[in-house]
């Protein structure tokens, strides 16, 4: 029995040294992959559920840091659009009462060339009426005394 003992010793040694696994050391290293494939299970479950969570608030606060800005600008952006509309407003409301006035204008020129063309013409037919009143019309020449 001594020898089958050494000699199963002795072929463990030549196994160890050829690189042959026994199977202790098999046993051994599936009770750790098993252990750590629980392990890596264990994990993936805990990431799954905290997972979407995070990224979720991740993709909330990186809106919210890019969105600030945004909705800022925007603000300022209807803010002077407003601005402009007044100003608009304001430009459009002067120019209407420029265009009056300047109509109010034409119209007080219209009256006073009319007026004038009235008074020339009142003129003319008195004159027209003197001459054809009168049968003989003084001449006087210039340089001679009358």
């Amino acid at each position: 029995m001594e020898n089958e003992a050494l000699e199963r010793a002795r072929e463990r040694l030549s196994e160890a040294v050829e690189g042959k696994a026994q199977p202790g050391d098999v046993e051994a290293a599936l009770d750790r992959a098993r252990a750590q494939v629980e392990a890596l299970a264990t994990t993936a479950a805990a990431l799954e559920s905290t997972l979407p969570d995070r990224v979720g608030e991740a993709v909330r606060d990186g809106i919210r840091l890019e969105a600030r800005p945004v909705s800022r600008q925007l603000a300022e952006v209807r803010g002077l659009q407003n601005q402009t509309i007044r100003r608009l407003e304001r430009i459009e409301t002067e120019l209407l009462a420029e265009r009056n006035s300047r109509v109010d204008d034409l119209g007080l020129l219209v009256d006073l060339i009319e007026s004038s063309w009235r008074a020339v013409d009142e003129r003319l037919r008195r004159i027209e009426e003197t001459v054809q009143n009168r049968q003989a019309a003084t001449v006087y020449r210039l340089g001679e005394a009358g």
